[in-house]
């Protein structure tokens, strides 16, 4: 994998804590409208989506090029218990698990990072297409924490 992906993968995570420092409970549990998730709505998404990766890579890794249904933490039960837990239990769980995810691709091989898993919106992606989707993901989702926090109305 290239040398800015390998970084995002590594340090992406840790602008989650930058963030919403100083951000009141109330604030970071707000959604900006019914129906919509809060700041820590959000957080709780990029916990469990780790482990939908960390899962997603070892079937591309372990299956003949495996097709994925779309993620939606809307409609999966395995979400709700992250949404009830505190801020530092979420950051802790994305810290443990990010060293799960580097250690993960950095030690595949030339013969494992081309090996594909099918998106469906998306199509035939390398792992290394992956990992690239996974931090383009998060990076979506910080940029909502920021416009959530950070917020006047």
């Amino acid at each position: 994998m290239y040398n800015s992906l390998t970084e995002r993968l590594r340090n992406q995570h840790l602008a989650i804590a930058e963030l919403v420092a100083g951000t009141s409970n109330d604030k970071l549990t707000l959604p900006s409208m019914p129906g919509k998730w809060s700041a820590l709505d959000n957080v709780a998404h990029l916990t469990r989506y780790q482990k939908i990766f960390i899962d997603r890579m070892h079937q591309i890794l372990n299956e003949d090029v495996p097709v994925f249904d779309r993620y939606n933490g809307d409609l999966d039960p395995e979400f709700t218990p992250f949404r009830s837990m505190e801020l530092p239990d979420l950051l802790d769980i994305i810290k443990a698990d990010r060293v799960t995810i580097i250690d993960l691709v950095s030690g595949l091989t030339d013969t494992e990072l081309p090996r594909i898993g099918v998106h469906p919106k998306y199509g035939r992606l390398t792992i290394s297409k992956w990992a690239e989707f996974f931090v383009l993901h998060e990076a979506h989702h910080l940029f909502t924490i920021f416009q959530l926090v950070n917020s006047t109305e």
